[in-house]
């Protein structure tokens, strides 16, 4: 049996992140919670060194580090935060998740963008509109008459 701690974090059928690409710390959350706020660390940050990562291709690589924005660190680690729930194993199984849609968007290739020509119609159009926007702009043009 597989609890999935063991093997990683697995993205989808292609990609497995080993456990040791991973690193988790547990911090205290911040905002409401009362006492249990102050005294247990169930915030968790994960940190992964998409640059040093050999798990991924250089292409889905390239891809997440555009992707992450923000959560990039100048090192190329991306840093996830997540204190939404009031469990430790909440939070790291959100912030693995999160970790992983991160890495599924970067792994779907971008559809290439086919070139199509404007209609003939819509060249009409265009060139239509702009006559009318002509005539607008000469419309307000003062005339000076020499009578």
């Amino acid at each position: 049996m597989s609890d999935g701690l063991h093997e990683g974090l697995r993205v989808d059928a292609r990609i497995l992140i080993p456990e040791a690409e991973l690193s988790e710390s547990f911090i205290r959350a911040s905002g409401p919670g009362g006492q249990n706020v102050n005294k247990v660390a169930t915030a968790v940050e994960l940190r992964f060194d998409v640059r040093g990562s050999p798990s991924l291709a250089p292409p889905v690589r390239r891809r997440l580090e555009r992707l992450a924005g923000r959560r990039l660190t100048k090192d190329g680690v991306i840093v996830i935060r997540a204190d939404r729930f009031r469990t430790q194993e909440m939070n790291r199984s959100e912030a693995r998740e999160r970790l992983a849609e991160l890495i599924r968007e970067a792994a779907t290739p971008p559809k290439p963008r086919i070139k199509t020509k404007p209609t003939k119609a819509s060249r009409e159009r265009r060139l239509k509109s702009k006559e009318a926007r002509g005539e607008v702009k000469r419309g307000r043009q003062k005339r000076v008459s020499f009578d």
